[in-house]
């Protein structure tokens, strides 16, 4: 009951209140002369220098989500969980040149959007509100998930309903409609020392309220030991390897690609901070391996998650090992770590979201002599219809389907690689063939996850995103992620589809722009003067 937490509620309101305000007030830190462009609003004037990048990015990748649903495939599947701690450690060499060349092509266009380089690159407007509507499709249930993040901690509070979220993201709404980027940019510092703080503690304290990290792992070996499931235990089984090795690297190359990921990066002001932050963000996976013990420490502790309609909700095994081992001011602060690590990251995809709307939709299609202010303002409104459409998700959807709506989003957002991704490398691609594959791509990806079942949840379709190859007559019972699968067939479609149009000489309409004048490197003096007009 909430009368039994009254002095975690207490510390957990009063955390939200100050980030609040400091939403608020945000619109005045590195005020611009307006915010009436979405240069401004939208990039918060593409100023960040590196420890602001840094937990902006960070408070941008690691969600309120992370902290509950890592932990808690830990606590329902032992050793599966941590793919999420090798796919962060490969993800940044991956995305090093990727993101660098990113940067230099939107600085020097004035991209806002990956849509907006896709247009250029390519000269095709279909191709480029392909990946924009994707980006939108995949953002809005990883919004939707920043809230099974809240109500999970609110859960433990014994706070039941859904009107607390309601007006959390009411507020939410309100200082990012104001003060654009720069509210989740001030609130990540908070947020992320809170983090720190709340694991490095739990780390230290819980394992030794416990008896120690023996007594933690060999309770979780014996829980795994007594279930009939044959994939859970503290090692992986040899049928889920391969399944784990593909669901890293596909989650690693898929995470940069997120509009919301983009938009963090296009923030920065020069290639220097982006070259910093890929060697320095990785300090988060060190926490993000801690944050995946704490499932561990809640099988040792003998966790019992709340029931939610006569079903126990895996979500809130942290926030109840939080609630049964910390002391109630302590456990105020965590629950606070967990809420504001929703709030972060749930401004920058609604405001990335409005941003592709605006630049590659309203703009493209609706308006096309929009002037900056127009662009802003409606890039501020449909920010706001992204909030409440992930509310909506989590008061009529089961929020168990909108966690299979986040697996369904990371196959989806793969298939804009080869527009993206690779057109940052090479121009060769034929737009016509971008667009085959990305249809390729998307049917294989969905139709392997309508295939999918999950008899634990009692599901038949879109259960997992773990493909039993068995079923594309491989005699083996190992699975592999459906996203890997789903982006070979996207780009050998792609392949094949360009030596196809180039052998019959079908018009590319690829952007006048030459390859040299899109990437300089270092040593172009247009990118020096570029890099010279803010200190490093």
């Amino acid at each position: 009951m909430a009368r039994d937490h009254i002095t975690e509620i207490v510390v957990f309101s009063l955390f939200f209140l100050v980030v609040s305000g400091m939403g608020f007030l945000a619109a005045r830190w590195r005020r611009a002369e307006t915010l009436d462009n979405l240069d401004e609003w939208g990039l918060g004037g593409r100023s960040f220098g590196g420890w602001v990048t840094w937990f902006l990015i960070g408070g941008d990748i690691y969600t309120a989500y992370t902290f509950v649903a890592v932990p808690a495939l830990v606590f329902g599947a032992g050793a599966a969980g941590f793919f999420a701690v090798p796919y962060t450690v490969i993800m940044y060499p991956l995305v090093f040149l990727f993101l660098i060349r990113l940067w230099s092509v939107s600085h020097v266009h004035g991209f806002v959007t990956p849509a907006d380089f896709v247009r250029a690159r390519f000269g095709s407007p279909t191709l480029a509100l392909l990946i924009a509507i994707t980006g939108i499709v995949a953002t809005m249930p990883y919004i939707a998930l920043q809230l099974v993040g809240i109500e999970a901690v609110l859960k433990a509070m014994g706070v039941h309903g859904h009107w607390p979220i309601i007006i959390a993201f009411v507020i939410l709404a309100a200082y990012t409609y104001q003060s654009g980027l720069r509210a989740p940019a001030l609130i990540a510092f908070v947020k992320d020392v809170l983090i720190y703080l709340v694991i490095i503690v739990a780390v230290l304290y819980i394992p030794a309220k416990l008896g120690g990290w023996g007594d933690v792992f060999g309770a979780a070996k014996a829980k795994f030991d007594a279930t009939p499931a044959p994939g859970d235990g503290i090692t992986l089984a040899g049928s889920g390897q391969l399944n784990y090795a593909m669901l890293a690297l596909g989650s690693a190359m898929a995470l940069f690609l997120y509009p919301h990921s983009v938009t963090g990066v296009l923030a920065a002001r020069n290639r220097d901070t982006i070259k910093r932050n890929m060697a320095a963000l990785p300090a988060y996976s060190l926490v993000l391996g801690l944050i995946a013990l704490l499932g561990y420490m809640a099988i040792a502790a003998d966790v019992k998650p709340v029931t939610t309609d006569g079903k126990p909700d895996a979500n809130t095994a942290v926030p109840v090992l939080f609630d049964q081992m910390f002391p109630d001011w302590f456990a105020g602060v965590a629950f606070a770590a967990v809420g504001i690590g929703a709030l972060v990251p749930a401004a920058i995809m609604s405001i990335a979201a409005a941003n592709l709307f605006t630049r590659n939709i309203y703009r493209e299609y609706i308006r096309r002599d929009a002037t900056e202010k127009q662009e802003a303002t409606v890039s501020k409104l449909v920010s706001l219809i992204v909030k409440a459409g992930a509310v909506a998700c989590i008061l009529a959807l089961d929020p168990e389907f909108s966690i299979d709506l986040q697996l369904i989003g990371g196959v989806i957002i793969l298939q804009t690689l080869p527009s993206v991704a690779l057109g940052l490398m090479t121009r060769w691609f034929h737009r016509g063939a971008l667009i085959a594959g990305w249809i390729g791509g998307m049917a294989a990806g969905l139709w392997m996850l309508y295939q999918i079942p999950n008899p634990a949840k009692g599901k038949e379709h879109f259960g997992g995103s773990a493909f039993p190859l068995g079923d594309l007559g491989i005699d083996t019972d190992m699975t592999i992620y459906a996203g890997i699968l789903a982006l070979a067939v996207n780009v050998a479609v792609a392949l094949v589809g360009t030596v196809v149009c180039k052998a019959a000489k079908l018009a590319d309409g690829a952007d006048a722009t030459r390859t040299s004048d899109y990437f300089a490197d270092e040593g172009d003096p247009k990118v020096k003067e570029l890099d010279l007009t803010a200190s490093t």
